[in-house]
């Protein structure tokens, strides 16, 4: 026994599983209204319809781009007009741009593999941040419970900017946030910490508290860039991160499983020229439940244990 069975699984990974290396990988963003109740799975029949389902999922696979369900925080009637916004996180150049549809089959006529490249220019730009905060219930209890509280903070101060999204992956980091463009991705934040990330972001700055990565970045490269910036003061775009050859590494979570064996070095390089390079380790926890209800499974996180300058020359 692990001492966490029944509890809610983001109260059993706060006791001591770190949040550095946790973000889930996404470069390209395809976000779409869909107010009212989701099923659990994010494009399913249930949601969508069977006419475009399948070839969606389809499409959003092979240009590797999030397929995410979203909707305004608290009640609203729905005018048959939907909002559809389209991003890509990049170490630096990150955009969001915005329209409308009235039909999901306009989906089909997108080029999702330019989600992954600069600004396409299919809708307008969007320049403030857009703040995704998960409440997808019928994924995991957590997030509704937790997460729609936080919806709804940021709603009254950020108007517009604010929606509720399907799965992001992390519930057991409830309350789950992402910001758009840039793809920072919070977890564990109350109404203040996530008013204190979205002001950061609106300065073009990051704010640290509950931060778990970007997600233009896979794992160890996620838990070097923040080992840097917790030591120096850095703007949103001034860090970029490159592994370093045969590290072992994967594009999901750091903190899945037993399987998630992860170590080696990354460089992390501020505009300014200088560089560090940042070793990663993975250590173990205790079994716990990934998702409220589930069987409790062994778990790894990703830890940065050494941050040394290089010296050019």
């Amino acid at each position: 026994m692990s001492g966490f069975e029944g509890m809610l699984c983001s109260a059993a990974w706060a006791v001591d599983v770190p949040l550095p290396g946790t973000a889930t990988r996404v470069t390209g963003w395809l976000c779409v209204e869909q107010p009212g109740a989701w099923g659990r799975d994010v494009i399913g029949d249930e949601v969508l319809g069977p006419e475009i389902t399948a070839e969606l999922a389809a499409r959003t696979k092979a240009a590797q781009v999030r397929p995410t369900l979203i909707r305004r925080p608290g009640r609203s009637e729905f005018t048959g007009t939907r909002t559809v916004l389209i991003a890509g996180s990049r170490p630096t150049g990150s955009w969001c741009e915005r329209f409308e549809i009235t039909d999901l089959k306009q989906l089909l006529d997108l080029d999702l593999h330019l989600l992954n490249g600069p600004s396409p220019g299919i809708g307008a730009p969007v320049d403030d941040p857009l703040v995704l905060v998960c409440a997808h219930g019928k994924r995991d209890q957590c997030c509704a419970l937790l997460g729609r509280p936080i919806a709804a903070g940021l709603a009254a101060e950020y108007p517009g900017q604010i929606w509720e999204c399907s799965h992001t992956g992390g519930h057991r980091f409830a309350p789950a946030v992402v910001l758009l463009p840039s793809g920072l991705t919070y977890g564990r934040l109350d109404v203040a910490g996530a008013v204190r990330a979205v002001e950061a972001a609106r300065r073009g700055a990051v704010s640290m508290t509950g931060l778990r990565g970007r997600s233009c970045y896979k794992p160890i490269e996620q838990a070097a860039e923040l080992a840097v910036r917790e030591r120096i003061s850095a703007a949103a775009d001034d860090l970029t991160v490159r592994l370093e050859p045969d590290t072992a590494t994967s594009t999901g979570p750091a903190v899945d499983s037993a399987d998630s064996t992860l170590a080696g070095a990354a460089v992390v390089t501020h505009r300014d020229g200088r560089r560090w390079r940042v070793t990663v380790h993975s250590v173990a926890f205790a079994p716990r439940q990934a998702s409220c209800g589930a069987a409790p499974k062994p778990v790894t996180a990703v830890v940065a244990d050494e941050i040394r300058p290089i010296t050019s020359g």
